[in-house]
C-alpha cells in the first residue's frame, strides 16, 4: 500500500513539474550539443525576446481562460491594432504615448464586440471568437488598403504621412531589454490581478464551477467582462511589441503567435500542480516553446518542422492538463 501511495505521488510530481523539468533537460541537452553558442548570455537574449511576445500574448489568454473562457481572435485582433498602432504613428504623426494610448483603446473598444456576442447573445466562446478572426482580418486590410503600414510608403488615400519614418523611441520597445521588461511587468500584473484581488478569485471561482459562482453571488457577466478588458489592454500591448520589433504593422503579424501562446498557457496549467490557468506558469510554457524552438534552430532542424514540434508540445500539455482529472 505504501509503495503504491509513493508511485502515485512520484508520478503526480512528475506531472506536476513535468513543463520545468523538460525546460531543465532542454537547456542541458542543447548545451551538450551546442555548447557555447546555445548556453551564452546573447543567446538567453535572442530566446527572452522571442519569449517575450509569445508569453505576453499568453498572459491575455491566461486571464481570458482563468473564467474557462477561450478566445481565437486574439492575435487576428492584435494584428488590426497594429496596424492602428503604426498608422496613428506614421500617417497621423502623433506622439509615441498617444499612439499607445490610442492603440489600447482600440483594442478594448473592439473588444466590446467579443463581448457582445459571447455575454448578450450568448455564442460559445469559440464560435464566437473564430468568426471574429475574419471579421479582424477583413476590416484590418480595409484601414491599411490591403498591405502592411511601415516607413516610407504613402498612405491608402494617397498622401504623404505626416512621420517619414520610425523614432528610436519605437523601435526600443521591441528591443532587449525593454520588450522583456514589458513582458515581466504582464507576468507580475496577471499574477497579482488572478491570485491576489477579488476579481481574480471570483474568475478562477467562475473556472471552477460557472453555477456555483453565480449561485454564491458573484455577478458572472460583470466579471467576465472585465476579464475581457484586461485581456483587451495585453492584446494592444503584445501588437505593439510585434509592430516595433518588425519595423512595421505587417500583414498577418501576429496571427502566427495564437498557438505557441495557447500552448504556453497549457503547459502552464500543470505547473506546481494548480490545475488552473496561471501567470508563472504560463511564463514557464512560454520558455520551454521558445528554448525548444531555438535549440532545434541551431541543431540544424528545417524551420518546416517546427510547428510539428510546438503541436507536440500542445498535445503533450493537453495530456498533463486533462489526463489526470479522468482519475478524479
Amino acid at each position: 500500500m505504501n509503495q503504491l501511495l509513493k508511485k502515485k505521488s512520484a508520478g503526480r510530481f512528475l506531472m506536476d513539474w513535468a513543463a520545468v523539468i523538460a525546460l531543465v533537460v532542454s537547456i542541458v541537452i542543447f548545451t551538450v550539443i551546442q555548447g557555447g553558442a546555445f548556453f551564452s548570455a546573447a543567446n538567453a537574449i535572442n530566446i527572452l525576446r522571442a519569449m517575450a511576445i509569445t508569453t505576453i500574448f499568453a498572459i491575455a489568454a491566461t486571464v481570458t481562460m482563468a473564467p474557462d473562457g477561450f478566445d481565437m481572435s486574439a492575435c487576428t485582433l492584435a494584428s488590426f491594432s497594429a496596424y492602428v498602432f503604426a498608422s496613428t504613428f506614421l500617417w497621423f504623426g502623433l506622439p509615441l504615448w498617444a499612439s499607445i494610448l490610442a492603440t489600447i483603446v482600440f483594442t478594448m473598444v473592439m473588444y466590446l464586440l467579443t463581448m457582445f456576442l459571447i455575454l448578450v447573445c450568448k455564442i460559445p466562446d469559440m464560435l464566437a471568437t473564430c468568426s471574429l478572426m475574419f471579421v479582424h482580418q477583413g476590416l484590418g486590410l480595409w484601414w491599411t488598403g490591403g498591405g502592411a503600414v511601415s516607413s516610407g510608403m504613402p498612405t491608402p488615400w494617397k498622401a504623404e504621412p505626416i512621420r517619414k519614418g520610425w523614432t528610436e523611441g519605437f523601435l526600443n520597445i521591441g528591443r532587449a531589454p525593454w520588450c522583456i521588461l514589458i513582458m515581466l511587468a504582464c507576468v507580475l500584473f496577471a499574477f497579482i490581478f488572478l491570485n491576489y484581488t477579488k476579481h481574480g478569485r471570483y474568475l478562477y471561482a467562475m473556472g471552477g464551477n460557472k453555477t456555483a459562482a453565480k449561485l454564491s453571488g458573484i455577478n458572472v457577466k460583470k466579471y467576465r467582462f472585465i476579464a475581457g478588458m484586461v485581456t483587451a489592454v495585453f492584446i494592444a500591448i503584445g501588437a505593439m511589441v510585434v509592430c516595433s520589433r518588425n519595423s512595421a504593422a505587417q500583414i498577418t503579424g501576429c496571427d502566427n503567435y495564437l498557438m505557441p501562446s495557447l500552448a504556453a498557457v497549457f503547459v502552464g496549467r500543470s505547473v506546481g500542480g494548480a490545475e488552473k490557468p496561471n501567470a508563472i506558469g504560463t511564463m514557464i510554457g512560454a520558455a520551454l516553446i521558445c528554448t525548444l524552438e531555438n535549440g532545434l534552430t541551431q541543431v540544424g532542424v528545417s524551420y518546416y518542422v517546427l510547428p510539428a514540434v510546438k503541436g507536440a508540445v500542445l498535445a503533450l500539455a493537453l495530456i498533463a492538463a486533462y489526463a489526470t482529472k479522468k482519475e478524479d
